[in-house]
């Protein structure tokens, strides 16, 4: 049997692809609206973006705040724990990069690194990782019962195109420093990586914060579908955009 993200039709294309930049900029206008609506509440907005190196996270969260307020967004590019870090539980790093009532932050990756990296690596013990889901559901409740509304995206794309990416990377001096030896060590797990992925989807998805698979092959696409998708959810809290 199929896992979901080999169920996943990575080589799709929207037919209008000509019509890109037209409808980023009507999901941009609306998410602005929205961002404007979120900032007269008691609430919160908080989007994860997980998924293999080089499946264009960065992108897709380029193009969500480049027309939005910088003064209510904030961005976390999560890397690993500095050593005042790991001298705390693995979810205190995120406490206190948390938004306001009324703003917004956005986590390229995030405290799912338990339970995926932390996982795969060893850095974290398998009695660790095991416990992480349950504190991971229980940290979540606690945000949404809070207010918080949570878009959580895994972002994926096929072995092979990865490599072309990784490549073309290492080729563009502009690029270079997006490549490094953990991104290559990183992909000779590829097998252990979906594995960990497949069990995190099972294990941490609910009714309040359900992942969302995106297909990460072409980037436009990519783009398109998430920013749908999170006019959707907030179109639920403040009506039509």
């Amino acid at each position: 049997m199929k896992s979901r993200l080999e169920k996943l039709d990575l080589d799709k294309q929207i037919q209008e692809k000509s019509e890109y930049r037209e409808k980023l900029r009507g999901l941009q206008l609306k998410l602005l609206h929205a961002q404007r609506l979120l900032q007269e509440t008691s609430k919160n907005l908080i989007l994860v973006f997980e998924g293999p190196d080089a499946a264009g996270k960065g992108g897709v969260i380029k193009r969500l705040t480049e027309r939005l307020d910088p003064r209510l967004v904030r961005v976390w590019s999560v890397v690993k724990p500095t050593e005042e870090e790991k001298a705390h539980h693995y979810l205190w790093r995120f406490w206190g990069k948390l938004p306001v009532m009324g703003q917004t932050a956005i986590f390229d990756r995030s405290w799912y690194g338990r339970v995926l990296v932390e996982r795969v690596e060893g850095f974290a013990k398998k009695e660790e990782w095991k416990r992480g889901y349950r504190e991971i559901q229980d940290f979540e409740r606690t945000l949404m019962d809070g207010g918080t509304i949570l878009m959580k995206y895994f972002v994926h794309i096929t072995k092979s195109e990865q490599l072309r990416r990784f490549e073309r990377r290492a080729a563009d001096p502009y690029k270079h420093w997006k490549i490094s030896e953990e991104d290559w060590r990183n992909r000779r797990k590829w097998n252990e990586h979906i594995l960990a992925a497949e069990e995190m989807f099972t294990r941490t998805s609910s009714r309040g914060a359900p992942w969302h698979l995106i297909e990460g092959n072409y980037k436009w696409y990519t783009r398109i579908k998430v920013m749908k998708l999170l006019v959707k959810r907030l179109e639920q809290e403040f009506g039509n955009l």
